[in-house]
């Protein structure tokens, strides 16, 4: 598990990456300033950062000079933005950040700048020390290493038939004009909106248990992208963090 500082100001943005972030393990803190920013990493160095170049007070470049500047660029950094120029993209790198992703980011590129990053400041911890010396950067560099070990299951596996059914609209036995699916019983009498919302929050349930919690696993299982498939659940009120913690116990 790894900390990843998340900074950006869009609230949107900062939640949808914690939980992504989160579902792959890792501890995440949310910083929506620079201001913010400047004090999460006085408290300490993240494994990594992942940085907004549009913003309100101080711009991700200008926060990217600063820790430069002070000597407290010591870990990775991820900058993304939606609007900048790859003039900006070039400047931010030259400074020394990691990568750069652009907005709206795509769920593989994600996952993949994030391994990088911590591999890369993996390579950096196990460098023994030495005499100071000129980095010359070479485009021919070796590529990064990708991450060798699966990240982490969140959730514990979750029974079927739980509770949850009671709040979906569903019974447990089925009658007359009703339709009987994995423990559960929809009724046909529901108006339409009502009765697709109840099926398919029996149907993410369904493959949440089976797949024990695994959003990976699921977003293949059901052909979304995991993106999608987080909004989908929360539109849903399916909470699959709850749920884990419930048949945790």
């Amino acid at each position: 598990m790894a900390n990843i500082l998340v900074v950006d100001d869009e609230m949107g943005i900062r939640e949808l990456l914690s939980e992504i972030l989160g579902d792959e393990g890792h501890a995440v803190q949310l910083a929506e300033n620079a201001q913010q920013a400047r004090q999460a990493r006085q408290q300490g160095a993240p494994d990594l950062v992942l940085l907004d170049i549009w913003m309100p007070d101080t711009d991700g470049v200008t926060l990217l000079k600063e820790w430069q500047r002070d000597g407290l660029l010591t870990m990775p950094v991820i900058m993304m933005s939606g609007h900048a120029t790859i003039d900006t993209a070039v400047e931010a790198t030259r400074i020394g950040a990691l990568n750069f992703l652009e907005k709206p980011i795509a769920l593989q590129k994600l996952l993949k700048a994030v391994q990088q990053g911590l591999a890369r400041g993996q390579e950096v911890a196990r460098a023994p020390a030495v005499a100071p010396r000129p980095i010359a950067v070479s485009p021919s560099a070796a590529p990064l290493p990708e991450a060798s070990m699966p990240p982490p299951q969140m959730y514990a596996p979750q029974p079927q038939g739980g509770t949850m059914g009671a709040s979906m609209g569903l019974a447990r036995t089925p009658g007359n004009g009703e339709a009987h699916a994995h423990g559960y019983t929809l009724s046909f009498d529901l108006p339409l909106r009502e009765a697709r919302d109840a099926f398919e929050r029996m149907y993410f349930e369904h493959h949440l248990g089976r797949e024990g919690g695994s959003m990976t696993r699921v977003a293949e299982k059901t052909g979304l992208e995991r993106t999608h498939l987080y909004r989908k659940l929360k539109q849903l009120g399916v909470e699959p963090g709850k749920l884990g913690k419930k048949n945790a116990q």
